[in-house]
């Protein structure tokens, strides 16, 4: 099983989340392009919560300097993102990869991340509460929609809000694979525990 990784927007919970998924499926761990941070890049922290022995952290296709839009942060670097290098690892395990941003992000004048969905890849989407946060997500799932591209599962990130959950699911048909609360730091301990929860939903995206 092959899982990507969007959120609406950035801040939102995605490598948190990709380090659940990771944990709770014992995948292997892809971030095709990590923009900044390269000492302390998603895939750096990903690896620091996940405990099992079996997940193995792939490099990142490219690794720009700056934390900015990744078009940018390579036009800095001096560079193109050329969409045909972004080769998927190979793997026989279930591959977790998790994308720069929301879908509609560019990294170069012609691709956005969407682009880097392929067809056999689970979308799982991760919306977080906030004012607007209905909006940002409907509106996501309208470009995803739009590439015949269908959310197969959503995480919601943020203290419980039954209503705006309740329209989201509704409008969008994706299942529900579980929350994460405000947790004051996520660890090793914490994200197992979120594994345990979420794991019997992730396994019954397949």
């Amino acid at each position: 099983m092959k899982l990507f990784i969007t959120g609406i927007g950035t801040d939102v919970g995605k490598t948190v989340t990709a380090a659940i998924v990771t944990e709770a499926l014992e995948a292997d761990y892809w971030k095709p392009i990590q923009a900044g941070d390269l000492e302390n890049s998603d895939t750096h922290k990903v690896k620091e919560r996940v405990s099992n022995k079996k997940s193995f952290f792939h490099p990142n296709a490219y690794a720009l300097n700056t934390p900015a839009s990744p078009h940018y942060a390579a036009a800095i670097d001096g560079i193109t993102v050329d969409i045909n290098q972004i080769i998927e690892p190979k793997t026989n395990n279930n591959l977790v990869i998790e994308g720069a941003g929301g879908v509609l992000v560019p990294f170069n004048d012609e691709n956005y991340i969407i682009d880097l969905i392929q067809e056999d890849y689970k979308v799982i989407l991760v919306s977080r509460h906030y004012l607007g946060s209905i909006n940002h997500t409907l509106l996501t799932y309208e470009a995803l929609k739009s590439r015949n591209i269908s959310i197969s599962g959503i995480v919601f990130s943020g203290d419980e809000n039954k209503a705006t959950e309740e329209i989201i699911l509704k409008k969008t048909g994706a299942n529900f694979i579980g929350r994460i609360d405000n947790e004051p730091y996520f660890d090793a301990n914490v994200t197992k525990y979120y594994a345990d929860k979420f794991r019997q939903n992730l396994l019954g995206l397949q």
